[in-house]
């Protein structure tokens, strides 16, 4: 194997390791702090100055300004957050991500195995999960590191390659080759701190003189820039398909990163030197992966200070660049809340999926309403738009399975994340019972239409009432799961015997008047099979309850965001 395909494949195979270990880092992290992410996300709606420290905190879990980025954007789409809030957020994950880099400056090379050692031991011997995941987080930081060496180690040789110190020395001496360089080495890897983790190993080799830097402070600040400016397509990319909000929150990403590339390429020397005023002095070898670390940081900080100051501006232009649409409308049984792209952190799916829960529910609500109106009238128009919810409802119901199906694959819920999605899914099941029970009640009006149905008087009265009780039983329980402070379970159960009660009346009254020839007997077939629906409804609305009894509820997934 000749040296070129050697440094390619060394470089390939270090990144590859820096990238698995960062992700694994996060994953572990995430599983770590458990409940505590919930905290972090509840800072999100205070105001802007914490949603910036909230953006800070969540993207050091996170190691990733990307992946908080896209966790934004489907709150704003979800409606959980409006658009200065989310980009508040933007502007702290900036400054969150430059913690990589300052990690990464840090000379721990003959510690790797230590970390990757001791991680593991931790990881293999212990059985509680908590602990468990502290362990492969070390394991991880380890790996990260191992991945930097091995980058390094394929980097030397290039430091003595006429014809690539030749390259170089342009991209040093050309700031917006620099900002190219950068922006498309983001927009390959995907990931800022990958690349600039690269970067800071490179300048760390030294030139031909064994002395300085091969690329030196000023030259590596322009790729720095690009750098930043290349994690925006994950944002935009995230984007694409969502709301009007998502897209200007990417948007303000995308301004927030060229506006600071653009101020800061004309003051590159003076920066630089700026920057090596506040690092360590030595070396340049030596100091430069701490330099570019404290470039890094300074960037973000500066260029957040000053939108920060500006948030108003921003939400105007990003307001005026992507307009609203006049007559926009919106159909209230699709997806409102579900955004696939933040399946990989948990605290903040689950969120978005007890929101969509909470959005099916409140539809179903609707639907009873429209079958005690159907029955009481029997308009063709009312059912058709019953079986059109429905059909919609169904559709509905797969695309949440499949996103909890998801989740539940992607490995990272905790123990006790896990526990609760599992009564999620039941409290799911229960209300999509509801809602089929209601098109079943709908296909009987169907029924009544075309065969011509004539019920009594008194019949009609009671099943309309007995539907409202029905409606009072599920909106109950509804409020027992949504907001436990303020409802009482029981009252859904003692409902129920009422219901029972009525139903077992409503059989008796109705074989009187089947007697008395006010009924005709033929009816009583389609007559009982309405009040085994209303039977099966309250049942579910029996589970709901006593799920609500046994200690679940929304507010375990909900943070103040969505309140």
């Amino acid at each position: 194997m000749n040296d070129t395909v050697k440094i390619i494949f060394g470089l390939t195979g270090g990144l590859a390791i820096f990238i698995f270990g960062m992700n694994l880092m996060s994953e572990c992290l995430q599983k770590a702090a458990g409940e505590k992410m919930k905290n972090i996300l509840g800072l999100l709606t205070k105001n802007r100055l914490l949603g910036v420290i909230a953006g800070a905190l969540v993207t050091a879990v996170l190691q990733s300004s990307s992946a908080t980025t896209v966790m934004a954007i489907g709150f704003v789409s979800a409606g959980l957050m409006s658009l200065p809030q989310a980009i508040s957020i933007i502007f702290g994950a900036n400054i969150g991500t430059t913690m990589t880099a300052q990690i990464i400056a840090f000379k721990i090379t003959d510690y790797i195995y230590v970390f990757i050692f001791v991680g593991f031991l931790i990881s293999f011997i212990c059985k509680k999960e908590k602990i468990k995941n502290i362990g492969l987080t070390i394991f991880a930081f380890g790996l990260l590191f191992l991945g930097i060496e091995t980058m390094g180690n394929v980097m030397k040789p290039l430091a003595s390659s006429p014809l690539f110190t030749n390259m170089i020395a342009k991209v040093a001496d050309i700031p917006i080759l620099g900002v190219a360089v950068g922006t498309l080495m983001t927009l390959v890897v995907q990931s800022s701190s990958a690349t600039i983790a690269v970067l800071q190993n490179f300048a760390s080799q030294a030139g031909p003189d064994g002395v300085t830097s091969i690329l030196g402070l000023t030259g590596a600040i322009p790729i720095l820039l690009g750098d930043n400016i290349g994690t925006t397509i994950t944002a935009l990319l995230a984007s694409v398909g969502q709301s009007r909000n998502a897209k200007r929150t990417a948007l303000a990403h995308t301004l927030f990163n060229l506006s600071g590339a653009f101020l800061f390429i004309w003051i590159v020397k003076p920066f630089a030197a700026f920057i090596t005023y506040i690092s360590p002095s030595g070396p340049e070898i030596e100091v430069i992966s701490r330099q570019i670390a404290n470039a890094h940081t300074v960037f973000n900080v500066t260029m957040t200070l000053i939108w920060i100051g500006l948030l108003g501006f921003m939400v105007k232009l990003v307001m005026k660049i992507i307009p609203e649409k006049k007559h926009e409308l919106i159909d209230p049984v699709r997806p409102l809340y579900l955004d696939r792209n933040v399946i990989n952190q948990p605290a903040a799916a689950l969120q978005l999926v007890a929101k969509e829960i909470i959005h099916y529910s409140e539809v179903v609500k609707d639907m009873l309403k429209e079958v005690t109106s159907a029955m009481k009238n029997s308009k063709v128009d009312t059912v058709r738009r019953l079986k059109d919810t429905s059909d919609a409802l169904n559709s509905l119901h797969s695309e949440i399975n499949e996103y909890l199906s998801e989740l539940f694959s992607s490995g990272a819920l905790t123990e006790m994340q896990a526990t609760q999605t599992a009564k999620l899914m039941y409290v799911l099941a229960d209300v999509e019972r509801m809602g089929s029970l209601s098109a079943e009640m709908a296909d009987s009006v169907q029924e009544k239409i075309d065969n011509k149905y004539k019920y009594s008087k008194d019949a009609l009265n009671d099943i309309e009432n007995i539907l409202k009780e029905i409606e009072k039983m599920y909106e109950t329980a509804l409020q027992a799961l949504t907001a436990k402070d303020e409802a009482d379970p029981d009252k859904a159960v003692k409902l129920k015997e009422d219901i029972l009660n009525s139903d077992i009346e409503m059989r008796k009254q109705h074989m009187q008047r089947v007697n008395k020839g006010k009924c005709k007997k033929d009816l009583s077939t389609p007559y009982m099979k309405i009040l085994y629906c209303i039977d099966r409804m309250g049942n579910s609305c029996i589970n709901l309850a006593e799920v609500a009894l046994n200690q679940m509820d929304f507010t375990y997934f909900l943070t103040d965001s969505a309140n």
